[in-house]
């Protein structure tokens, strides 16, 4: 068996004991979350306490809680998508769609939520009114509303 093509020096989180967090994010990777998000999963923990309820979720709120950075909305108001803000495009055929930039944490929260780590969150972060983006199903649209 050849083993040209095998790269040793490859630390792969199996391999060297490092573990994904229970966000899915890769291991050393920020996870990111609005103060919505955060509010919204301490009061879930709050209510899964006074209950007394033993469960997996108590556990993993406690982890996921650890493990974020909560970001700010910017102060002033910008013509730049940033993490957190809500996003309305349009397509070339006058269609418009939605969309909220957030953590991986809080994506049940968020009807038009969108990761910032998913490839159309990463095409909409930074990018401006006006400006052309790709959407998931290979459709261009323009940035039209943005709203922190």
């Amino acid at each position: 068996m050849s083993r040209a093509f095998v790269k040793e020096d490859v630390d792969l989180p199996e391999r060297s004991g490092r573990k994904r967090s229970g966000s899915g994010l890769p291991p050393g990777a920020t996870n990111y979350i609005t103060a919505r998000g955060a509010k919204r999963l301490r009061n879930e923990l709050q209510k899964l306490r006074a209950t007394n309820a033993a469960s997996e979720r108590v556990i993993e709120l406690e982890q996921i809680l650890a493990s974020v950075h909560v970001v700010d909305p910017p102060d002033a108001p910008s013509n730049s998508v940033t993490f957190g803000a809500t996003v309305t495009v349009k397509d070339k055929k006058g269609a418009t769609e939605t969309f909220t930039i957030v953590g991986v944490d809080e994506l049940d929260f968020e009807r038009d939520g969108v990761s910032w780590i998913s490839p159309l969150g990463k095409a909409l972060l930074n990018a401006d009114v006006g400006n052309w983006i790709k959407l998931d199903d290979g459709r261009s649209a323009k940035i039209m509303k943005i709203k922190a």
